[in-house]
């Protein structure tokens, strides 16, 4: 499994990024992003310093990880699509994820978690099906009818506005394995140090801009965290596939 040595390079504001955490090299970063725009295009300078990417392609999870990858695509000039993942949430608490299921099916169980609450099996069933329903809807309302793409031998980069457990991340990479990539990276602004600790042993690299001890919620990373609408993921997918056919 390869792995990425932390690399600082200055950005606008005279402060430094670096592709990983400061756990892995001390170095400083903004103390929240201004939006999801400036998330993706920080994020972007780093990833666009991974050597050897073959013909990458950009999955960004919706709806939130869609704005973050689009300008990540922009800069690596890669296409855009999206990989929809939904997550199990535990009955009566949904913020707490139980794990996620990924179009196509694959899934990541928390199986700790689980245990600990002595979920029967049937309700975690129904939940799955539940979500993924809700994951073949909104494949198709943000897809419609367009292909799957190849992901044969390509430099997949999964991008998402930051994560919190990781379990989507997880869901993305365990449905991207069997489509035979190059490699999985997975790209995000930030995530705890705990999470980032596991998505490096799932994918095959991971790029972070921030890894902090003290995680919170994922909105007080950002100085704007409104929701992401239907329209705009597919506007921005929209503007993606116009910029490749003109390129």
């Amino acid at each position: 499994m390869t792995r990425f040595l932390p690399a600082v390079r200055p950005y606008r504001g005279g402060q430094p990024a670096a592709h990983l955490d400061a756990v892995n090299g001390g170095y400083r970063y903004p103390s929240v992003f201004k939006d999801r725009r400036e998330a993706g295009q920080l994020l972007a300078t780093a990833v666009q310093d991974l050597p050897n990417l073959k013909r990458p392609i950009v999955l960004a999870l919706p709806r939130g990880g869609v704005p973050v990858g689009f300008e990540v695509a922009r800069r690596l000039h890669a296409p855009l699509d999206v990989l929809v993942v939904r997550k199990l949430g535990t009955p009566g608490q949904e913020e707490l994820a139980l794990g996620a299921v990924a179009f196509g099916g694959a899934s990541y169980l928390n199986t700790d978690l689980i245990t600990e609450l002595q979920l029967p099996e049937p309700v975690l069933d129904e939940i799955r099906e539940q979500e993924l329903a809700e994951v073949m809807r909104r494949n198709e309302r943000y897809r419609g009818d367009r292909p799957w793409p190849d992901l044969r031998g390509r430099s997949v980069i999964i991008v998402d506005d930051g994560a919190a457990t990781g379990a989507t991340a997880e869901a993305a990479i365990a449905a991207l394995r069997s489509q035979g990539p190059a490699e999985i990276v997975v790209a995000l602004p930030v995530a705890p140090s705990d999470t980032c600790a596991r998505l490096r042993e799932a994918a095959d690299r991971l790029v972070c801009l921030r890894s902090p001890e003290l995680f919170l919620a994922l909105g007080s990373w950002y100085l704007d965290f409104d929701q992401v609408s239907d329209e705009e993921v597919r506007e921005l997918l929209r503007r993606s596939v116009e910029a490749a056919e003109a390129a």
